[in-house]
């Protein structure tokens, strides 16, 4: 580790070396082998051709290709096809693509990529891939889905890399974001077990040189497929009028020789970038590391760059949401302000109300005032004695806008004498002349960068002379910055903002002498109040009337917290039972019985459904939810089942005008000796919903041998019958597995669908595996039973078009212990052919899949 200050001029210089246009231009003349190109004028004559257009277009030469019309080499109805999607092409910078294309009478598909360049039109080309899937674009859908459920940016780009490195094989995929200084750095990553990380890693600017960046802004997605391909040179080097091929858009480009050492250096085979922009500007990348060759379908890549569309969308959204939310807080502040300044106070009288308020919003050591040529200091500031010569530097600054810098005695080199206490300053100037300010500081942070190799070393010469290599070493180097505080947000800057118009309005309005102004002003400002109170109340009323019902019975905070929960998740099982059944009528017994399973645990043995069950509308069934819900939490508190011999009895039965009648017994518990004196929000639940929301009835008696209870729902919610022969089945209650298990070592994921797998990936490291091995296919899984020491394999019955069947009979075969997970409920061949194996019914969660663990454990 080395002690210094960060030198950015020195980083810029190595920036300057890597400049790519060192480079001879025809070094950037050549495509990548996986693809050919074609230029062609607007009269469609052949100017440019890759050497290697011979593989696809049926061993046409390059040099027959030259000069002579498209239409010679090329059907004429594809060239009426891309003629056509030409036409498409919104701007300037806009590729159409074109996949499964019959480009010659040989029948051959292809997949090709259009865009113009100057005066040409660009044609490149590759075989087109025939996969087991080829709605790879339905995919960021789902992807979409999974990273939308993101509640913070560093959970956001965590999920999103992973769901890049499925979708495209990769073995590294990281979330690079570009720094302040052009520096990057890796936020989150995903990567195969085994793979060293390299998050947290800083990586100097000169690694991405501004020309490179530039282009990521036009080209969002840019693939090596294998680090050593040299490549085919493009014929001509160079148009009639002498001007090399613009291929800044081509994806099938070569790229120079410097970025391949550097990625030989770093020991990376196969790269794929997909550029993150923000509000047209480059945020950040999804970098893509393969340790061996990697040549992507182009499907996958389009599919991978909408992908990379979308997220940038949801970044700049997300970002703007935690911007508003900011913004709103110092909007909050100047409301706040406002109140408490009356009229005539003085911001010098009410200074430390003012820094303890702007604190709320903005986080800094110290505040200082000048107001009037006297200073006002709370926290860690400058002294009275050195905050003048402060004073005339900020008069050299815009009166009009507020003043920021993380590193004062860059622009004021007096700062460095108190640099400890008030490294970062945020200024707010109040007034034109005499200049007044509110200044906040931030002390110093001195924090240790680790960047991946000297930042100092980027580049050198291969020979006194010749051209310019990489940095070889890539090695952790970290130093020590000094001189900076903590940077000053842009939400913060922006709150700034607001409370400088704040002050300005007290300043304004102290100076003011007319009453009928202040008056205006203050009516208006009450009117915003009134306004916002009134749309504020509105929102709250829904959710009080809740609360305030069910805090009435609760004796504490853990309470309360109970029982509206309990009362939240009663509507949301019986809102479960409702989707499941696509908003169709459901089970009263099987309400009951999810509600005793939900609150009984070793009780349930004591309850009995008896009697015809029937199917209720969804309009009375989450109704029918609270009052079963509060009967079965009362009873295990106060009632029948609160000791350890009460019986509860519930009996059904449909009447002959359609009704529904339910009668609830409680025998054998606690002798009720008093019926309640007060009622609470959960008896009148039970007593006043199923009448109220319903026009039924409820007869609720506490009986001295227990409660008894009769409801009656209208046959209008009765949808039909469900005939039931015998007493509905409570399932006992499940133990609760990461109590009786630790899962370690390698664990096998069989799985086709790409968001189960990183579902069922998490939940099997939350319990505790080591490394997860996720595949789709049957080769590779066999591959890893193979080689992998596993301690426990999940498999995925239907694998499309084959089963996994092979897989269980290899791991049988290696006595690793597996089970299977299938969408299906018909399993009986499964369990012949596997009688040990567990079979977890999807959607799982990580209970299911620890309980599956549980019973091989037992086996």
């Amino acid at each position: 580790m080395t002690d210094r200050t960060a030198n950015p001029r020195q980083q810029d210089q190595a920036a300057d070396l890597t400049n790519c246009d060192r480079e001879p231009i025809h070094i950037l003349g050549k495509v990548q082998s996986f693809g050919a190109l074609i230029s062609v004028s607007s009269d469609w004559f052949v100017n440019h051709v890759s050497t290697n257009i011979g593989v696809f277009l049926d061993g046409v030469s390059a040099q027959d290709l030259i000069g002579r019309p498209l239409v010679d080499f090329i059907d004429g109805e594809a060239i009426h096809d891309i003629r056509t999607q030409l036409q498409l092409l919104g701007s300037p910078d806009a590729v159409q693509r074109l996949f499964a294309f019959r480009l010659t009478k040989s029948g051959k598909l292809f997949d090709l990529a259009l865009h113009i360049s100057g005066r040409s039109v660009i044609i490149e080309i590759e075989h087109h891939v025939q996969q087991d899937r080829n709605d790879y674009a339905s995919y960021v859908r789902t992807m979409i889905d999974r990273i939308g459920k993101s509640e913070s940016v560093e959970q956001l780009c965590h999920v999103a890399a992973r769901q890049v490195r499925a979708l495209t094989g990769f073995d590294r995929v990281m979330v690079y974001q570009f720094q302040p200084d052009d520096s990057g750095l890796v936020i989150a990553e995903a990567l195969k077990p085994g793979m060293d990380s390299f998050k947290g890693l800083h990586y100097p600017a000169s690694d991405i040189p501004k020309q490179a960046r530039t282009l990521y802004k036009r080209n969002l997605l840019r693939i090596i497929s294998a680090v050593d391909d040299e490549g085919w040179e493009i014929h001509p080097a160079v148009s009639p009028s002498g001007e090399p091929l613009d291929l800044s858009l081509s994806t099938t480009r070569a790229v120079s020789p410097i970025h391949l050492e550097y990625l030989r250096n770093m020991g990376v085979a196969a790269s794929m970038s997909i550029s993150i922009l923000k509000r047209g500007e480059l945020w950040g990348l999804f970098a893509c590391h393969h340790t061996t060759p990697h040549t992507l379908p182009y499907d996958k890549r389009t599919a991978a760059e909408l992908f990379g569309q979308m997220f940038s969308f949801v970044l700049d959204q997300m970002q703007g949401d935690i911007e508003r939310a900011e913004r709103q807080k110092g909007r909050a502040l100047h409301d706040r302000l406002m109140m408490r300044l009356a009229d005539g106070a003085s911001i010098e009288n009410n200074f430390d109300m003012i820094a303890s308020s702007i604190k709320d919003v903005i986080a800094f050591d110290g505040a200082a005032g000048w107001i009037g040529g006297k200073y006002y200091s709370q926290g860690s500031t400058p002294t009275a004695d050195e905050f003048p010569g402060l004073a005339r530097f900020l008069n050299t600054t815009a009166a009009g806008a507020v003043f920021s810098t993380e590193n004062l005695s860059k622009t004021y080199e007096p700062a460095a004498d108190f640099i400890h206490q008030s490294a970062g300053m945020l200024v707010l100037p109040m007034s034109r002349a005499p200049r007044d300010y509110i200044v906040l500081f931030r002390g110093e942070v001195a924090k240790s960068v680790s960047w991946a190799g000297n930042p100092e070393k980027p580049v050198t010469l291969a020979s006194p002379g010749g051209r310019l290599t990489p940095r070889k070493s890539f090695e952790t180097w970290r130093e020590i910055v000094r001189g900076y505080s903590a940077p000053w947000t842009l939400s913060e800057i922006y709150a700034a903002g607001i409370l400088r118009e704040t002050l300005l309005e007290v300043v304004l309005r102290i100076s003011d002498a007319s009453l009928k102004e202040r008056a205006q002003a203050q009516e208006r400002q009450e009117l915003l109040i009134s306004e916002l109170n009134h749309r504020v109340r509105n929102i709250l009323n829904l959710i009080r009337g809740l609360i305030n019902q069910s805090k009435s019975h609760a004796s504490s905070i853990t309470d309360f917290t109970e029982v509206i929960g309990g009362r939240i998740h009663a509507l949301a099982r019986a809102h479960d039972q409702i989707t499941r059944k696509n908003w169709n009528p459901a089970s009263v017994h099987d309400l009951i019985a999810l509600e005793v399973e939900a609150y009984l645990g070793e009780k349930i043995d004591r309850v009995r459904i008896e009697g015809a069950d029937v199917l209720l509308d969804p309009g009375a069934f989450t109704t029918f939810a609270l009052v079963t819900h509060e009967l079965i939490t009362n009873s295990v508190k106060y009632g029948a089942l609160s000791d350890q011999r009460g019986v509860l009895t519930i009996t059904t039965a449909l009447e002959t005008d359609g009704s529904f009648r339910l009668h609830w017994s409680e025998t054998d518990g606690p002798p009720i000796s008093n019926p309640p004196s007060r009622r609470g929000f959960g008896t009148t639940l039970i007593q006043k919903s199923i009448p109220f929301e319903l026009k039924g009835t409820a007869d609720v008696r506490f009986d001295p041998a227990g409660l008894n209870a009769d409801f009656m729902i209208p046959a209008v919610y009765v949808s039909r019958i469900e005939p039931r022969t015998k007493e509905p089945a409570l399932a006992a209650p499940k133990q609760s597995p990461d109590a009786k298990l630790h899962l370690d070592g390698d664990v096998l994921i069989v799985e086709d669908n790409m968001i189960i797998a990183l579902d069922a990936e998490e939940f099997v490291k939350e319990l505790g595996a080591r490394a997860v091995h996720v595949v789709a296919r049957i080769e590779d899984a066999l591959a890893i039973a193979a080689n992998a020491m596993l301690s426990f394999a999940l498999l995925d019955v239907n694998l499309g078009l084959e089963t996994s069947e092979p897989i269980a009979a290899d791991l049988k075969n290696r006595s690793i212990p597996f089970a299977f997970a299938t969408g299906y409920g018909d399993q009986a061949s499964l369990t012949a052919k596997f009688p040990d194996a567990p079979v977890v019914q999807k959607p799982y969660s990580k209970a299911d899949i620890a309980i599956a663990l549980i019973e091989l454990a037992r086996r």
